[in-house]
C-alpha cells in the first residue's frame, strides 16, 4: 500500500510538471528568439535612418562597421545598384522577394546556420533596398539551456517533494494498518492483553478504537464463560459430598475401595475442571506432559473396571517418556473419552488395545477394540453427535486437542476388528519424542 501510494504520486506529480514544463520550455525557447529578433529590428532601425540620410557606399560603409551587428559581420545592405555592403547570410531568392514584395520577415540563412532578418525599406529616390541582420543559433537559443535546466531542477524538486510527503503519509498509514493487523494476529492466537495504539487516518484510528472495545468485551466473554464452567462445576460438589458420605457407609471390601478410589479421582477431576475453568488462555499456553504417564496412570484407573467386565486389554510403546505439547488434564481428558468410548459402547468382555508410537514429526495414539466398530466415522468427532446416549463431546474434545497440535483424528477398523481410533499429536521438532 505504501509503495502503490508513491507510485501514484509519482505518477501524478510528474503528468502535472511535464504538462507545465513543455509549454514552458517552449514558451523561453520562444522568448529567446523573439529577444533575437527584436534586437535585429532595432539594428536594421538604426540603417533605415542612415539610408534616408545618404546613399553613398562609403558614408554607409562607415555606418556598417560602427554598428554593433556590423562589427561582428552580421549586417549587410542590398542596394539596387552594386553589390552588397557588409557580410550577407541570406539567400538571393529571400532578398529578392523582400525587395518584390517589400516585407519584412525572417528566413532561413545561407550559410553558418541561424536564421536572417530581412526588412525592407525605401531609398529616398524611390528604389528599394534591403537590410539584412544575421542571427546566429546561439542568439536564437541565448538563455535557453539554463532556463530549462531551471525548470526541470523545479519540477523534479516539486516530483521529489509530493513523493516524499506521499511515502511519509504511506509509511503512517500501512504502520498504523500493520500495528492493527499484528495486534489481530497476536489476539487470534491467544494473546487477549494485546492493545492496538489508535493512530493515522480517521478511519484506520476508529478501526483502532472498535479493535480495543471488541478485544475488552471478548476478555469480558471470557472470563464470564470461565466464571460460569467454575460455577457449574463447583455445584457438582453438593452431590459428591453426599456420594462421599454415602460411601464412607459402605464398610471394607475391595467394591467399596473401589468405589471409595472413583469419587476421590471424580473430586480431583472437578478441582482440576474448576481450576483451569478460572486460569485465562494465555497461562494454559505451551503446555507439556508426558503421554506415556498419563496413558499409565489412565489404564491404571480403567483396569480395575476392565477387570470387572472380563476385559482384556494391552498396552505397547508406553516403556519411555514421550513428551507432547497439551495440558496434563486436557490429555487426560482425551485419554478417558477413547477409553471411555470403548466401555460404554462395546459389551462386556470386549477386548482393546492401546499404542503409542512416536517419530521425529509427533506421536500417534492407537486405542482399537473388538467391538463392533463406527458405523458413521465424520459424524462421530461432530460436536454433540452421538449414537449411544452420550453427550457426544467426547470425540470431539480428542479431536480439537489434536488439531491445536497440527495433528489429527482418523478412524478406520483395527486388528482386533472392531473401531481402531488413531490420534496424531504433531511435535515441534525442539520437542521431545522419540523416534
Amino acid at each position: 500500500m505504501r509503495w502503490a501510494l508513491v507510485r501514484v504520486a509519482l505518477a501524478t506529480t510528474t503528468m502535472v510538471a511535464l504538462a507545465f514544463l513543455v509549454p514552458l520550455a517552449l514558451i523561453v525557447h520562444q522568448i529567446a528568439e523573439e529577444r533575437a529578433v527584436t534586437d535585429a529590428e532595432r539594428q536594421a532601425s538604426a540603417m533605415v535612418t542612415v539610408l534616408a540620410i545618404t546613399t553613398d557606399r562609403p558614408a554607409l560603409s562607415q555606418a556598417l562597421r560602427s554598428s554593433p551587428a556590423g562589427q561582428k559581420n552580421r549586417l549587410a545592405l542590398h542596394l539596387p545598384f552594386g553589390a552588397p555592403l557588409g557580410t550577407s547570410h541570406a539567400r538571393v531568392d529571400d532578398v529578392a522577394l523582400a525587395a518584390d514584395r517589400r516585407r519584412t520577415f525572417t528566413a532561413d540563412a545561407s550559410t553558418g546556420g541561424g536564421q536572417v532578418y530581412l526588412q525592407h525599406t525605401t531609398l529616398p529616390e524611390g528604389a528599394d533596398a534591403v537590410i539584412e541582420v544575421y542571427l546566429p543559433e546561439a542568439d536564437l537559443t541565448r538563455g535557453v539551456t539554463p532556463a530549462w535546466v531551471a525548470l526541470s531542477v523545479v519540477a523534479l524538486t516539486l516530483v521529489l517533494g509530493s513523493v516524499f510527503v506521499a511515502d511519509r503519509l504511506g509509511a503512517k498509514v500501512v504502520g498504523s494498518a500493520r500495528g492493527l493487523a499484528k495486534a489481530a494476529r497476536a489476539f487470534g492466537s491467544g494473546d487477549l492483553k494485546v492493545r492496538v495504539d489508535p493512530g493515522g487516518p480517521p478511519e484506520l484510528a476508529e478501526a483502532g478504537k472498535s479493535f480495543n472495545t471488541m478485544a475488552a468485551r471478548v476478555v469480558q466473554f471470557l472470563d464470564a464463560e470461565r466464571e460460569l464452567a467454575a460455577d457449574l462445576s463447583h455445584r457438582l460438589r453438593t452431590p459428591l459430598t453426599a456420594l462421599r458420605l454415602d460411601v464412607e457407609g459402605l464398610g471394607d471390601g475391595t467394591d467399596a475401595d473401589r468405589i471409595r478410589l472413583a469419587v476421590s479421582t471424580l473430586e480431583r477431576e472437578i478441582d482440576t475442571i474448576i481450576k483451569t475453568a478460572r486460569r485465562p488462555l494465555s497461562e494454559r499456553a505451551q503446555e507439556r506432559c508426558d503421554l506415556a504417564e498419563v496413558l499409565s496412570e489412565r489404564l491404571s484407573f480403567w483396569s480395575a473396571l476392565a477387570e470387572d467386565q472380563d476385559r482384556q486389554w494391552d498396552l505397547s510403546g508406553a516403556e519411555r517418556p514421550t513428551p507432547v505439547p497439551v495440558a496434563r488434564a486436557e490429555l487426560s481428558a482425551v485419554v478417558d473419552a477413547l477409553l471411555g468410548n470403548v466401555f460404554r459402547h462395546t459389551p462386556h468382555g470386549t477386548a482393546f488395545a492401546v499404542a503409542m508410537r512416536s517419530d521425529r514429526r509427533g506421536v500417534t495414539l492407537v486405542v482399537e477394540d473388538a467391538g463392533p466398530g463406527v458405523a458413521n466415522p465424520r459424524a462421530a468427532v461432530r460436536r454433540g453427535a452421538s449414537g449411544g446416549g452420550s453427550t457426544g463431546l467426547g470425540l470431539d474434545i480428542a479431536r480439537r486437542v489434536a488439531e491445536s497440535t497440527g495433528g489429527s483424528i482418523h478412524f478406520d477398523r483395527g486388528r482386533l476388528g472392531g473401531a481402531r481410533i488413531k490420534l496424531w499429536l504433531a511435535v515441534p521438532s525442539t520437542g521431545g519424542a522419540h523416534s
